[in-house]
């Protein structure tokens, strides 16, 4: 794939329509109950994510970490609304980021605030996040907070700020595709965390977002300049090849508080090639139960990549390994 190209009336379509089912629980319970159909995209999720358990991310970790690749590690999940089960989140974090001290680089540990309480209670979630975020000192890890629906964005954005006016590793996801976005930088500048920038993967009305388009980019691109300019610690997260070409074009890579970070299984080739020219490359591994949502999200992203999932589905070694210099 050579940048973002316009997609057909079909390809929107269908991207339309996996944006819609993976929003409904009760598809989503109906597949994850079904003895058939879980297995089978379950294989296909496993080009995207690395497995269902803390082990299995572990072990491919331990793999990308020896090629070179900075990593970012993610338990998967959002929406959690009973306070004990959020609690569980929590240790289940706590364990990821106690398992990370092994590795021989710090990693980014991200999650939603959902997932750990938001919609619960914002000082349960607050303080969960407190307490990753000093397990994760220790070891000189990041936690970064992921943004989620703009109904939510508001209450991220405080919470972030609350937090890393007292943690220092406690990072922000920014989705350049909102209205909002370019406040919400220059509201986050002034912090210590790192900023993630991404195009934004959630379906927002017009009024409050950009749709995919060229104007996305140049927001993309505005947003990006604000960070560097500012000197600020930021990660560019995206795979469109026509902004990865301006962004070292305007030499941003050269900046050492730069990366690129990249989804695991989406463009392998283009994590090996920036590697290669020096450029720091993250990738964003996650692992969990929780990973319906995630496989529409690849899918609707790029719909072409159905044709990839039908044929993980039938051949499952065919995700043993998705690049990153394997030989």
């Amino acid at each position: 794939m050579k940048g973002e190209k316009k997609m057909t009336i079909d390809e929107q379509i269908t991207a339309e329509v996996l944006r819609t089912i993976a929003r409904d629980e009760q598809i989503k319970e109906s597949v994850l109950r079904s003895s058939s159909l879980y297995p089978l995209l379950l294989a296909a999720a496993k080009r995207y994510v690395t497995g269902e358990t803390r082990q299995e991310v572990q072990s491919r970790a331990k793999e990308l970490e020896k090629k070179g690749y900075r990593l970012s590690v993610e338990y998967i999940g959002e929406n959690t609304l009973d306070a004990k089960a959020c609690e569980q989140v929590k240790d289940e974090f706590l364990a990821v980021i106690d398992d990370c001290s092994v590795l021989q680089r710090p990693v980014g540990v991200s999650f939603d605030l959902s997932h750990v309480g938001l919609l619960v209670s914002q000082e349960q979630a607050f303080a969960h996040v407190e307490e990753m975020a000093v397990a994760a000192a220790r070891n000189q890890h990041d936690v970064m907070i992921s943004m989620e629906e703009s109904t939510k964005t508001e209450a991220i954005m405080a919470m972030y700020e609350r937090l890393a006016q007292r943690h220092e590793n406690v990072g922000i996801t920014i989705q350049a595709h909102l209205h909002r976005s370019v406040e919400d930088v220059q509201r986050v500048l002034a912090l210590p965390g790192k900023i993630r920038l991404v195009k934004g993967a959630f379906k927002e009305p017009r009024d409050i977002a950009l749709a995919r388009s060229a104007e996305l980019n140049e927001r993309y691109l505005q947003l990006a300049e604000m960070c560097v300019k500012a000197g600020h610690t930021c990660a560019f997260a995206t795979h469109d090849q026509l902004i990865v070409d301006e962004l070292q074009k305007r030499d941003y890579f050269s900046h050492p508080e730069v990366e690129l970070e990249l989804l695991y299984g989406v463009r392998p080739e283009l994590a090996q090639s920036m590697q290669q020219n020096g450029i720091p490359v993250r990738l964003y591994l996650t692992y969990g139960k929780e990973w319906y949502l995630y496989l529409c999200h690849r899918i609707a992203e790029y719909p072409p990549n159905i044709h990839k999932a039908i044929a993980d589905m039938f051949d499952p070694t065919r995700t043993a390994h998705v690049g990153y210099g394997e030989k």
